[in-house]
């Protein structure tokens, strides 16, 4: 009996280990998750730089390298001087629960001017999300924890501000000429590894 006391307490601790609240694979990147290149940004959703960068850098290097790149998008909230930065990076966790997690960091680049508490609901009724499971992923703040270890992640990797970009873990100048270069150095390395 008492063997299968500890079994069922190991399920249980293991079963909450997986609980989707707190697991950032719901996160897929964008590209070739499989991609031996991995273009991290770290990115503020209200910040009006990470929204030009998005159009400017983020799709063209999509566009240039397709399945050559894996980009991952890492939550960096400028609380202090961004006041609805953490509730959309939130909102962009919960609808990768359903995902649908680029198309909601697509939306609120797009729309940035617009961002507010009550516009996130929009923008979840938008992309037909399963409403009730968004509303109460919101309320309950399950994602929170998720959005402040990638802060933290970044803060480690001395990220002083948004957008920030590394390519395989190296920090590059924010540009698509430096990020491309960057990209094109690791491919040719790799390729001589071959």
């Amino acid at each position: 009996m008492k063997h299968y006391l500890h079994l069922t307490i190991a399920l249980l601790l293991l079963s909450a280990c997986s609980d989707s609240s707190s697991d950032i694979s719901s996160r897929t990147p964008k590209g070739n998750p499989n991609a031996a290149v991995v273009i991290t940004e770290y990115a503020d959703l209200q910040c009006p730089a990470c929204s030009a960068a998005h159009k400017s850098i983020t799709a063209p290097l999509l566009e240039k390298y397709g399945n050559s790149i894996a980009l991952v998008h890492m939550h960096f909230p400028l609380r202090s001087i961004h006041r609805y930065a953490l509730d959309a990076s939130e909102a962009s966790e919960c609808a990768a629960d359903q995902g649908k997690f680029w198309e909601f960091v697509d939306i609120a680049f797009e729309n940035q001017k617009d961002l507010s508490l009550d516009v996130l609901d929009a923008w979840a009724e938008e992309l037909n999300l399963d409403l009730a499971a968004f509303g109460k992923c919101m309320k309950s703040h399950a994602k929170r924890d998720t959005v402040l270890a990638d802060y933290e992640m970044g803060r480690k990797a001395e990220v002083a501000g948004t957008p920030s970009f590394f390519v395989n873990d190296k920090k590059v100048d924010t540009g698509f000429d430096s990020i491309s270069a960057a990209v094109d150095a690791e491919l040719a390395r790799l390729t001589q590894r071959l």
